[in-house]
């Protein structure tokens, strides 16, 4: 078991965070560690963001081998030697020194044939020819499973076993389509070495997880990036916190990935911190390098006292904290559904129809049949298009208040079910036996045939479509702050739009839906009369018009536009106004010198004052090159900016500025990735696999979430990993 902790240490190697790590004062003179003392000391030095010293990896393995004198400062207290470089070099020593005594003794750990284990037990070609090719099968058949996010045990796996789990039945699948892997698989492999046990399954997922995971560090390399938080409950009830890294990598691309998933006790936000370091150190990341912070509104994330962004923001002033844009616009609409109380009662109605109508399975196969019966007739006279994908199955939604796009979906399919939906009520009102059950549907059916039903809901749709394709846009990985505010200002504008000259279009199509349905048209210039009210009992009566343009479509249109610029105006700050002048829009019509030039403020740790000179000269001759070459006309966004850079090669031209634009497109925009690792975690996960351990959910989780990097890492390098993550039975 000793050995197995050492070499997990060791295949992970020494831990490396890079980023500016506190000063300490040597004498009225400020010295730091350095990042660069790693390039001559790669296999062993250690840096500790929390002690800010330096460690010895072989020597704290083999502690009880090596410990003496020097040494020992290396392995319990750490070294702070900042003004002393040469002590590192000091503690190498000569040949037989301990630490290079101790460095030996880690590589013959590794090295699997120099083990005691493997001496004992020779291997013929053949036999090693057999591991391998059980191995790889082995390897061939847990790749397929986490590609698709399935289960790998079953109940039962003994040999009489129908139903032997995912894993012995895809390897009895590639066994039969080969024979070289049939005559050493299964009942044909050595009891002692078969390679199907639990054990070996989680190695291999282990080793195919940190593969991945060292690909996405290779890929990030020394960029500075943001984190992605977000936590959640698991099916078993424990609550799990997401982190996703946002950098952008040498091509100018914006990438999201998600580097793990840990459970934690409480959601406070030092426990969150504490872990989100815990998740960086494993990878070699730091704090430090952090450049932004993107969570929802809760308050143990945005606290200004001791929210979690406050905390890192005090360790780390340039890891600026931006509220995810798609939750603060799920916001809005939650707003327009509940403060509007006209609107919140409609909400209410609908709620109170889809619990009458979902109550019982044989009412929700009723409106599917008389559904689907509409739309065969609706096809065969001609009023409805026929092709693929068109007239899918649907069914009522719930909308809810943290499913982003819910409400749309929700009544877009109530108004293309209408007529469906009145028919299972009016079957319901004769069926039903119970009182009070029956005046629920009467209820349902009589709010459901009113104008003003029809009216809110036809509303809505127009309203919540134009959110609703904000709402896709911001969750896109590669979007960026520029063009996400670009985004909501259009939106606004639609909305303006659909104030000034949407009534009228409005109002026709939803006469023309009432009068397909025979439900009442009302008079638009007679009073209007709240239902279960007398005219005598309601003074100040408007007229209908001034109701449903006025006190509704007006209202409710206000109310959404106050929301976006109350929600959004926070982001409208200096930073936002500075990054926006790197925007290629209208050949560069934005860029302005100056601004640029303030937005260094923001990161002093990257731009200094020695080298401001030298990006104000950069910014003059980017600017130049860009107006002139014509491949850079036409760009949308400062995504397709960084891209266009580094394929013109002006990234190595303009250094400082392409760093500038990074920094800014490393801003985060949306949680939305840290949601989509949340619904993986479902299907990990689920109610049949509720005792997943922690870290084979995170092994499962890497390799699912980020299954296009596992085609990039081949098989050779997967048997090697698992060889060395343990003292293994066959040799390759």
């Amino acid at each position: 078991m000793q050995d197995e902790i050492r070499r997990a240490y060791l295949i992970k190697g020494p831990c490396q965070p890079k980023g500016s790590f506190p000063y300490t004062d040597y004498s009225g003179e400020k010295r730091r560690f350095n990042p660069s003392w790693y390039t001559g000391h790669k296999g062993w030095l250690e840096y500790s963001v929390h002690d800010d010293a330096v460690y010895c990896l072989p020597c704290y393995l083999f502690v009880s081998e090596s410990k003496n004198g020097s040494g020992e400062a290396f392995i319990s207290n750490g070294v702070r030697c900042w003004n002393r470089k040469t002590r590192l070099d000091d503690h190498v020593g000569g040949p037989n020194s301990s630490h290079n005594v101790a460095a030996k003794k880690g590589e013959d750990l590794l090295r699997q044939s120099q083990s005691i284990s493997s001496a004992l037990v020779r291997q013929t070609d053949k036999q090693k020819r057999e591991y391998r090719i059980r191995l790889q099968a082995s390897v061939t058949t847990t790749k397929a499973l986490l590609h698709q996010g399935l289960p790998f045990r079953g109940h039962d796996e003994s040999e009489s076993s129908e139903n032997k789990g995912n894993f012995r039945y895809f390897l009895e699948v590639i066994a039969n389509e080969n024979k070289e892997v049939r005559s050493v698989v299964l009942e044909n492999a050595p009891k002692n070495l078969q390679l199907t046990s639990p054990k070996i399954q989680k190695d291999i997922v282990r080793a195919i997880a940190s593969l991945i995971s060292q690909e996405i560090i290779k890929d990030l390399g020394d960029s500075f990036f943001c984190i992605l938080v977000d936590e959640s409950r698991d099916v078993s009830i424990k609550e799990q916190m997401v982190l996703v890294i946002r950098y952008v990598d040498k091509n100018g691309c914006v990438i999201e990935r998600f580097l793990g998933i840990a459970h934690v006790a409480d959601t406070r936000a030092a426990t969150l911190k504490k872990e989100i370091e815990s998740i960086l150190g494993l990878h070699g990341l730091s704090l430090a390098k952090v450049r932004g912070q993107g969570y929802d509104g809760a308050s143990n994330m945005r606290g200004e006292i001791n929210g979690l962004k406050s905390l890192i923001l005090v360790e780390n002033p340039s890891a600026h904290y931006i509220h995810c844009f798609a939750h603060q616009l799920q916001l809005t609409l939650v707003a327009v559904a509940r403060d509007h109380v006209l609107n919140n009662r409609f909400f209410e109605h609908f709620a109170s129809l889809l619990n009458v109508i979902g109550g019982s399975p044989k009412r929700v196969d009723s409106l599917r049949d008389k559904h689907a019966a509409r739309v065969i007739e609706a096809l065969s006279i001609g009023d409805l298009e026929s092709g693929q994908g068109l007239n899918q199955q649907i069914g009522l939604k719930r909308p809810g208040d943290t499913r982003w796009g819910s409400h749309l979906g929700a009544l877009t399919n109530l108004m293309d079910m209408f007529s469906s939906v009145v028919d299972v009520l009016n079957e319901m009102q004769f069926d039903t036996r119970s009182k009070e059950a029956q005046g629920k549907v009467v209820n349902s059916l009589l709010q459901m045939q009113t104008f003003e039903f029809v009216f809110h809901m036809k509303m809505m749709i127009e309203v919540l479509a134009i959110t609703n394709e904000l709402s896709i846009a911001l969750q896109r990985k590669d979007q960026d702050l520029v063009n996400a505010m670009e985004l909501i200002n259009c939106s606004k504008k639609r909305l303006q739009e659909l104030r000034d000259e949407g009534w009228e279009p409005l109002f026709d199509d939803v006469v023309s839906f009432c009068t397909k349905e025979q439900i009442h048209v009302p008079n638009m210039n007679d009073l209007f009369t709240l239902a279960g009210r007398t005219r005598r009992s309601t003074p100040h009566q408007p007229t209908n018009l001034h109701y449903y343009q006025v006190d509704l479509f007006y209202a409710v249109i206000d109310l959404q536009l106050q929301e976006l610029n109350t929600r959004f105006g926070e982001v409208n700050t200096r930073l936002l106004d500075c990054i926006s002048c790197f925007s290629p829009a209208n050949s560069f019509a934005s860029f302005d010198k100056a601004k640029l030039m303030s937005l260094t403020e923001f990161y002093p740790e990257e731009f200094p004052s020695n080298v401001l000179s030298r990006l104000h000269q950069q910014l003059g001759g980017y600017i130049s090159h860009v107006k002139e070459d014509k491949s850079f006309d036409g760009l949308r966004g400062i995504d397709e900016l960084a891209r266009k850079l580094v394929e013109r090669g002006k990234d190595t031209l303009y250094p400082l500025v392409y760093l500038l634009l990074k920094l800014v497109l490393t801003l985060p925009v949306a949680t939305a990735s840290c949601e989509r690792a949340f619904s993986a975690m479902k299907i990990i996960k689920n109610d049949l696999r509720n005792r997943l351990s922690d870290q084979f959910m995170n092994d499962c989780l890497v390799v699912y979430i980020e299954k296009d990097l596992l085609c990039s890492i081949s098989d050779e390098c997967i048997l090697e990993t698992f060889q060395q993550m343990k003292s293994r039975r066959g040799s390759l």
